[in-house]
């Protein structure tokens, strides 16, 4: 939301916009396994006191303080570039135990039949946040200036966490979880990850191919397209490119669990069905962000940026509940590699997407390069994906 301005404040080109972008996703994909592995942390000795729920929470509240300095570690010195890099790092780094903790979460409190609708469900706050940030940050851009965007998603999530912990964690407990993360945390004999075993499976290395290619799509697009709007379309109103995608996106969501469940819940094979929203949430999406690149018209522009944002929610059924499928004992182990690799195509993916707009001035290579991503990834998928489990022991493998 804020790129454009911040780049015409400090003076950055396509190539520095695109280093700042993609700064987040260097420290993003450096604590996926640790959220996933601090979330397994239940029902032994620790369990008491490490769990998703708390890694999440404490995650939250270090990034809120984070994203509202952000202003401020901005204007330290004349090294913008180099003050706003180190900020969305360390941004990436906090936010980096969140996904995988509710993985870990979820898989041990929701029962297979209803994980999709559950994880959409819970995954559809993640685009309202974006909503209610595109919206009201748009105004207090067009105000204020981009740092008071900062300042509003950074006291929103402060708000979110005193929430949290007087009405649904107990404090001591919260207490003694930075007691233990202060101390480390040695793996026991019950958290130790079948690792040799899981990453021999073809059907593992497609789970982390097609969430390499979801997330990297994602993020190339979460990062690009209010400059695209904005460069393109310099007259439109802010408000509505960073609302109206994400107002679609909930919904869309919501339905893609609850079409999942209801398709298993009739019989139909889990795998086919987690197959089937791999092709809505990348096959489908790639294509609306290809025509995004061969449009002048803006009423257009929106409507295909909302088909391809929200159709990669059907994501959320697809893949991120296969992983839950193939290793519910350590989901959030897996899921962090996953995303580690997710991460990672999000950092090459984001820089090489200035480099091209900045070589080429041609939004189309852009898109051009999130269709090529999502469409890698879904063809590896539909090959080699698999939803039974692999975390179990041969003697057991026959379910």
């Amino acid at each position: 939301v804020c790129t454009v301005s911040m780049s015409q404040d400090f003076g950055w080109n396509k190539k520095e916009a695109g280093l700042v972008l993609s700064s987040f996703f260097w420290g993003y994909c450096l604590t996926q396994v640790v959220g996933g592995h601090l979330g397994r942390l239940v029902g032994g000795p620790l369990g008491d006191r490490i769990g998703g729920e708390k890694v999440i929470l404490l995650s939250a509240c270090a990034w809120g303080f984070l994203t509202a300095a952000t202003p401020l570690l901005a204007h330290l010195s004349g090294a913008h570039l180099v003050f706003m890099t180190f900020s969305r790092i360390l941004t990436g780094l906090l936010q980096g135990v969140y996904f995988p903790a509710l993985t870990s979460l979820l898989s041990q409190k929701v029962r297979e039949s209803e994980r999709a609708f559950t994880y959409s469900t819970v995954g559809a706050g993640s685009q309202f946040g974006m909503l209610v940030t595109g919206a009201v940050g748009s105004l207090l851009l067009d105000r204020y200036g981009w740092p008071s965007v900062f300042y509003f998603s950074g006291g929103l999530t402060l708000l979110w966490v005193c929430y949290v912990y007087r009405c649904l964690l107990n404090g001591k407990d919260l207490i003694l979880a930075l007691g233990i993360l202060a101390q480390g945390l040695p793996m026991s004999r019950h958290t130790k990850v079948p690792w040799r075993q899981l990453f021999r499976k073809p059907s593992v290395w497609a789970a982390i191919s097609s969430q390499l290619s979801s997330a990297g799509s994602f993020f190339i697009l979460l990062s690009w397209l209010p400059s695209f709007f904005q460069e393109t379309f310099p007259s439109s109103k802010g408000w509505v490119f960073n609302v109206v995608p994400w107002l679609g996106a909930i919904p869309a969501s919501l339905f893609s669990g609850f079409l999942s469940d209801h398709l298993i819940n009739q019989g139909y094979r889990t795998i086919t069905v987690r197959k089937f929203m791999q092709v809505m949430g990348l096959g489908l999406s790639s294509v609306f962000a290809l025509c995004l690149g061969h449009t002048s018209s803006f009423c257009t522009s929106v409507v295909f940026a909302s088909a391809s944002i929200g159709l990669q929610t059907f994501n959320h059924s697809g893949i991120s509940v296969n992983i839950q499928d193939l290793a519910p004992s350590c989901a959030g182990f897996l899921f962090g590699v996953a995303n580690t690799a997710g991460a990672l195509a999000g950092v090459v993916g984001v820089c090489l997407g200035g480099y091209l707009l900045e070589t080429t001035g041609s939004w189309a290579s852009m898109f051009n390069l999130v269709a090529a991503v999502g469409s890698l990834g879904l063809c590896t998928f539909l090959l080699f994906g698999e939803a039974q489990r692999v975390d179990l022991s041969p003697a057991h493998e026959d379910l």
